[in-house]
């Protein structure tokens, strides 16, 4: 049963340059906490992740959502938490204040992912084993499908866990040799250009096989000189990202996207405000064969649901520490599951809660695995922080979902 709650506002100040994109040129990552505590003494941590500012906010509206889970006991339920997270979301007051995106929601998504490490660390298995051992109806159960009704029912959603469950044994491998990651930290936006020639060098001895650079300067040219420059030092096999991190409006989106074609991007990132499907959908089908990677700000499944209908996504980067959480997450794995397009997170959490979920969507949903992002700013501290070899995420091994912060 839980009987004590509290939230955590912890700030980490990166220094050097760490961090900054096009739009956040001096970021302080943090995090909203929440810790749930039953009367056995088993704690449940949960993450929402912001910039800094307004940190408190997210962290007062965490409060009152765990308030309303005080005396429940975490088996009972998450047997039917799609219940309670559309209760909690639905909130007549605190709904007002989104509904389903900013302050509120990450809040939500704080408590959330307290509820699944709970369950997890009650269980005693990392969180990954707990989510991919679950039938699909008690995976299911947890989330909450309402406003897809139109393209994603339960039964639908329940089919095509069935379904994948027939071959998941064809994927478990993967536990033993690891999932993929890329570098997203070779090229952030106020390095110069000898540092990130020397930090794609770095990546590339350390055993990734894909990396990202940060653009969206106010002079293309160095957009486009900096890109070259990742891609002569990586190589034609190496996969190349470009994140602009909202920058553009949409004729400067078509103009840079189609002069970068020449360095062979695998995806450009965020090119234009994430609340515009419309011309996402038109950037798309201007810079095709190109793909648009998006979901770093999106903020709630609806406005997948949109993306993917629009076919404007080529990869979808739901984040659990920014949408309501893991359960919201699973939601918008099984849409793109649906759609079929492929599901790499961007890694708010910086990866710790992630490695847990991208399994999940390997083995027990059938997505493929890519890679997942690797930032390592914050690593010294988790009590239990992501192990890298050879650019491949180690398996972890420890009850719960990896957030315990020192």
């Amino acid at each position: 049963m839980i009987d004590t709650i509290e939230t955590l506002d912890r700030r980490f100040k990166l220094g050097a340059n760490a961090g900054s994109d096009a739009i956040h040129k001096d970021p302080v990552y943090s995090y909203a906490v929440t810790l749930l505590k039953n009367q056995n003494g088993l704690e449940g941590t949960g993450l929402a992740f912001t910039l800094g500012a307004g940190n408190d906010l997210v962290c007062k509206a965490a409060q009152f959502y765990a308030e309303k889970l005080k005396g429940k006991d975490i088996e009972e339920l998450m047997l039917d938490f799609g219940l309670t997270f559309n209760e909690l979301s639905n909130e007549q007051q605190f709904r007002w204040l989104g509904p389903h995106k900013g302050i509120v929601h990450l809040g939500l998504a704080s408590v959330t992912n307290a509820c699944y490490d709970l369950w997890a660390r009650t269980r005693g298995v990392p969180l990954w084993k707990l989510l991919i051992d679950l039938s699909p109806e008690a995976i299911v159960n947890t989330l909450d499908l309402s406003y897809l009704e139109d393209v994603l029912t339960k039964e639908e959603a329940i089919a095509i866990l069935s379904e994948a469950a027939k071959t998941r044994e064809e994927r478990a491998g993967i536990l033993d040799s690891g999932y993929p990651g890329y570098d997203t930290s070779v090229g952030w936006f106020n390095y110069d250009d000898e540092q990130v020639r020397e930090n794609c060098k770095k990546a590339i001895a350390n055993g990734f096989t894909a990396m990202k650079l940060k653009v969206g300067s106010k002079d293309p040219q160095r957009d486009i000189r900096r890109a070259n420059i990742v891609r002569e030092v990586a190589g034609s096999e190496v996969k190349v990202m470009l994140d602009a991190n909202q920058q553009w409006n949409l004729p400067q989106a078509i103009s840079i996207c189609n002069d970068l074609k020449s360095m062979n991007p695998y995806w450009v990132e965020e090119p234009t405000h994430p609340d515009d499907v419309l011309a996402h959908k038109t950037l798309a089908d201007a810079i095709n064969p190109v793909k648009l990677a998006l979901g770093e700000h999106v903020p709630n499944r609806i406005l997948f649901k949109n993306y993917l209908q629009t076919g404007s996504a080529g990869f979808i980067q739901a984040d659990a520490v920014r949408v309501g959480g893991v359960s919201e997450f699973i939601t918008i794995s099984l849409l793109c599951k649906k759609f079929n397009v492929p599901v790499v997170p961007h890694v708010g959490d910086m990866g710790q809660l992630h490695q847990h979920l991208v399994l999940f969507n390997h083995i027990a949903m059938g997505h493929p695995a890519l890679f997942l992002e690797h930032i390592p700013h914050l690593k010294k501290y988790f009590r239990t922080p992501i192990s890298i070899e050879n650019g491949v995420y180690i398996t972890p091994q420890e009850a719960g979902s990896s957030c315990d912060l020192i």
